[in-house]
């Protein structure tokens, strides 16, 4: 049988009224998903991070795809039709109109710790070649192309505020300690850099919400799309295979209105920070101890590392060293960290270490380092946290999943030599204050040789 394109029917897709960006599998498989089933109508234009394949894939079946959920016992197929445009990053002409546009009155983003510029202590890094280019060429041009995501908002407001369109909600989903605040910073700071009068302005006219997300969704395959095929008879080219659990914590003011998200099982609320902690070191903490301990071990995927016994036990002690710290009961962390056991265990769910190993340099700071910080004052040294470090460190030395981080380069050159030499010098880079620790150095340099097999 011929398999059909996957094509919307009679009738105008709904409108546009928020824009994201990051077009890629976690949006697509959370934000639009919960927009979809969010009651009245509002229609996404999406552009991507950087290339232009998913755009392009995109637009020839009208923005539609199909979410794949796959759990232990099956799948179930839907198609969500909250895309109804999608662009490439180079399509600057249709993000400045859009943002122009009274009508859009949300802007989501999902680009990844690394996309949004930050320096290590927080605070925009002017000094990064495509943020200090991008502030040069707005400060010659508003409707420059650029291609920093702070310089890329900035662009927008000005757009914005020229045709006076009213407010604008910005919504960050990624994993970022209130990604709401940290998003606000590196924006005013840009926009300040290049007009001293737009800060005034977005304080009157733009909002910043803070979110928690969680759903955890590989990168798709060809062979998803021969599943999607033979379960449903579309061509999709571009379809998303996801988890069943989701979960979508909101704090903010819209002012222009928004997504009735609430309808489709997100939680608004006016403190994310618990449910922020208890997923930024429970899950995504443990998703990096399994992504450098597991593929140094030979694991390629987290279904695989959770299933050796000695990694599982490194993930509860990791848990167990996280639980004093968080703000929620012990009884909560327990029947969560039981969920994630289970959905790590999903061998149906092929998420690679790999990605998830990507950018570890961003990453560990807000999904370890806190925890490790807490410990070391109590005069504690935590096994788990210690042999995760020493696994990033040989990692970066070759072992492993491949190094693919905005500080690749940098922290390579850091790790290669001695091992007890490379040790303070990648810590140090990490956070200066590891690099005063004698006792964590010696712990992590001496788990590394244990672990790459030297002792």
């Amino acid at each position: 049988m011929t398999a059909s394109p996957l094509r919307r029917g009679p009738g105008a897709p709904p409108p546009v009224r928020a824009v994201h960006l990051g077009l890629g599998s976690f949006f697509r498989a959370h934000q639009a998903w919960y927009t979809d089933r969010a009651g009245e109508p509002w229609g996404i234009a999406a552009f991507t991070g950087r290339r232009p394949d998913l755009a392009t894939a995109l637009t020839t079946q009208d923005g539609l795809y199909t979410l794949v959920t796959r759990g232990p016992d099956g799948d179930r197929f839907e198609v969500v039709r909250s895309v109804v445009r999608a662009h490439a990053a180079a399509d600057s002409d249709a993000w400045l109109a859009l943002l122009a546009d009274p009508a859009v009155r949300v802007l989501t983003t999902t680009v990844t710790e690394a996309g949004y510029h930050r320096r290590p202590a927080g605070g925009l890094d002017t000094d990064h070649p495509q943020v200090a280019a991008d502030l040069a060429a707005l400060r010659r041009d508003p409707r420059a192309p650029v291609g920093s995501v702070p310089a890329r908002i900035v662009a927008g407001l000005l757009a914005r505020r020229a045709a006076d369109a009213g407010p604008l909600a910005l919504v960050p989903c990624d994993n970022l300690p209130d990604n709401g605040a940290a998003l606000t910073e590196v924006v005013l700071a840009l926009a300040a850099g290049v007009d001293p009068t737009l800060p005034d302005w977005v304080a009157a006219q733009v909002t910043t919400a803070t979110t928690m997300v969680d759903r955890i969704t590989p990168e798709p395959t060809a062979a998803d799309r021969d599943t999607v095929r033979a379960a449903t008879g579309t061509e999709d080219l571009a379809p998303v295979v996801t988890e069943p659990f989701s979960e979508w914590v909101v704090s903010g003011r819209f002012p222009g209105g928004r997504p009735a998200w609430e309808d489709a099982g997100a939680v608004l609320t006016d403190d994310v920070a618990p449910f922020e902690q208890r997923k930024l070191w429970l899950l995504n903490g443990g998703h990096s101890l399994l992504a450098y301990v597991g593929s140094v071990r030979g694991h390629a995927t987290v279904a695989e590392a959770a299933a050796d016994e000695w990694c599982l036990a490194l993930l509860h002690g990791w848990w167990d060293v996280c639980t004093p710290h968080l703000s929620v009961s012990p009884e909560e962390v327990a029947a969560y960290c039981a969920a994630l056991v289970q959905r790590f265990a999903n061998p149906r769910i092929r998420h690679s270490l790999a990605q998830i190993a990507t950018d570890g340099s961003q990453k560990l700071p807000v999904r370890l380092l806190p925890v490790l910080r807490w410990e070391r004052t109590a005069g504690r040294l935590p096994e788990s946290a210690v042999t995760v470090l020493a696994a990033w460190l040989l990692h970066l030395r070759g072992a492993g999943a491949p190094v693919k981080d905005v500080r690749a380069d940098e922290f390579r050159a850091l790790a290669a030599g001695e091992l007890a030499e490379a040790a303070p010098r990648v810590l140090s880079a990490l956070d200066p204050a590891l690099a005063d620790d004698r006792e964590l150095l010696g712990a992590v340099r001496d788990r590394a040789a244990d672990l790459s097999g030297r002792r």
